[in-house]
């Protein structure tokens, strides 16, 4: 059986998907971290951090990117975009996946959760 992380990202990538969107990468790792998706929105290149949760008891999927994560995402970001040497729009989105126990699934998806 797959780790919860891993299923929300599968469900994340299918979502963004039917949205438009063109994966480009996904658990692109890096020596100081991992970004789990870099997408394509039109123009713009997307990371996308993704966090699913079953219950609420350590809080809503979205509240975990704290302060401490998006610096860290923005340190990523200009990494990956130095490294492709390319200038772009970008922009920092948030995927919360709610696994409820009777199978569904909520998705919320937070576009310009925070800027650079």
């Amino acid at each position: 059986m797959k780790p919860l992380g891993s299923k929300g990202e599968d469900l994340a990538v299918r979502f963004l998907q039917k949205k438009g969107y063109r994966i480009i990468a996904r658990n692109y790792k890096t020596p100081v971290g991992e970004i789990d998706i870099i997408a394509r929105d039109g123009d713009t290149i997307v990371f996308i951090e993704v966090k699913t949760r079953t219950d609420i008891s350590f809080g809503y999927p979205f509240e975990a990117v704290n302060k401490r994560k998006r610096q860290k995402l923005k340190n990523l970001a200009l990494l990956y975009l130095k490294r492709q040497g390319k200038e772009s729009p970008v922009r920092f989105d948030v995927l919360s996946i709610f696994c409820m126990d009777n199978g569904k699934k909520d998705i919320e998806h937070i576009k310009d959760a925070f800027e650079v």
